[in-house]
């Protein structure tokens, strides 16, 4: 069974956001059940800092053992930070796909977006859980 945080949003294609102290800035990674299902991670593609990217553009790759998956924007907004600490360890997103593993931060373009997003008791149901 996967771990799904109660506080954060979801999308279909599995990447979760957190809200921070800040409205218009979210964090953003991969489900617990996504990195279960890609297996074990060696590398993570994600874009610079400074880059805007729409709702569901594509703003990297992941690539584990069995498979390559691109990375879905959960929100569209321009990218403020990414996690440096996954171009030497790629497995932390293994390891703490809710915590250490986050992949970048972003600067919200339209807040509105995070209200379209799964909440976990919807996402639980949409990976059969």
């Amino acid at each position: 069974m996967s771990s799904i945080p109660k506080e954060l949003r979801y999308t279909a294609d599995h990447e979760w956001i957190r809200e921070s102290d800040d409205p218009q800035v979210v964090e953003v990674g991969i489900t617990d059940y996504a990195q279960g299902e890609l297996g074990d991670v060696v590398f993570v593609e994600l874009p610079k800092s400074g880059g805007s990217y729409k709702q569901k553009a594509v703003f990297g790759t992941i690539e584990a053992v069995k498979a390559v998956s691109e990375l879905y924007a959960p929100v569209g907004g321009t990218i403020l930070e990414t996690n440096k600490a996954l171009e030497q360890d790629p497995a932390l997103v293994n390891r703490d796909p809710y915590g250490q593993g986050w992949m970048i931060k972003v600067k919200l373009q339209n807040p509105k977006e995070v209200e379209g997003l799964l909440r976990a008791d919807a996402y639980a149901k949409h990976i059969g859980e």
